[in-house]
């Protein structure tokens, strides 16, 4: 295994590819609303952040009960387009068991409610996979560094032993705010010419990069090891 001991992923947009149902939901909500639609890289641009904040940044002259009432609108609206869950994207499941298998921790740290994140996990037969979970409602926000922190106090750990990655900028803000390396994946929320601009210790743009890159450090060590062995 590599020096890291703790690998830390983003839901929607990272392993699930969620984020063209979420920019739906949001455009019927603002219907529903009597709002004027964002566009969809607005949409875009607020995945990653809790449910209120999202609203929040998108409709800023709304106060506390209309981002209530278009929360729960909004939910209603991604639970119809979630009838069939979204799949995982490639090589994320069995990536994921070869992680498990090398004895890394595996945990998610998502802008997703508690309840939204169960019923997801448990859709998939999940319920116990990861070895911790965080969710913005039972936390700060990101990019505040207060669920990675959690996490890390959880396992014991430095953020020296951890790994973000993430689809959008506040996951890899929240990593920098936490002092925890990060991996910028360009399929999901973002571009990586937008996420690049945030620093990453790693980009990619396929999930079975994530993999080989992690295998190669464990090679890596393996060489100088030996070296000072011999």
């Amino acid at each position: 295994m590599s020096d890291y001991r703790l690998l830390i992923f983003d839901w929607d947009g990272t392993l699930v590819d969620s984020i063209g149902r979420i920019v739906e939901a949001m455009h019927r909500a603002s219907d529903a609303c009597g709002l004027v639609r964002c566009t969809d890289d607005q949409v875009r641009g607020i995945i990653g952040l809790g449910l209120p904040e999202a609203i929040a940044t998108l409709y800023a002259q709304l106060d506390t009960a209309a981002i209530e009432t278009f929360r729960g609108v909004y939910s209603t609206q991604y639970l119809a387009l979630e009838a069939e869950p979204s799949p995982l994207f490639a090589g994320v499941e069995e990536s994921l068991e070869a992680f498990r298998e090398q004895g890394y921790l595996l945990a998610v740290a998502t802008g997703k409610g508690r309840h939204g994140l169960q019923r997801v996990l448990q859709g998939r037969g999940w319920s116990e996979y990861f070895d911790a979970t965080r969710c913005a409602d039972e936390t700060a926000s990101k990019p505040q560094p207060l669920m990675l922190e959690q996490l890390l106090a959880e396992f014991g750990l430095q953020a020296s032993q951890a790994l973000m990655v993430g689809d959008s900028s506040f996951d890899l803000q929240m990593a920098h705010n936490a002092g925890m390396d990060c991996v910028a994946v360009g399929y999901g929320a973002q571009p990586l010419d937008v996420l690049r601009g945030c620093s990453p210790t790693l980009a990619i743009e396929e999930f079975i990069e994530l993999r080989t890159w992690l295998q190669g450090r464990v090679d890596s060590q393996r060489v100088e090891v030996s070296s000072y062995v011999g």
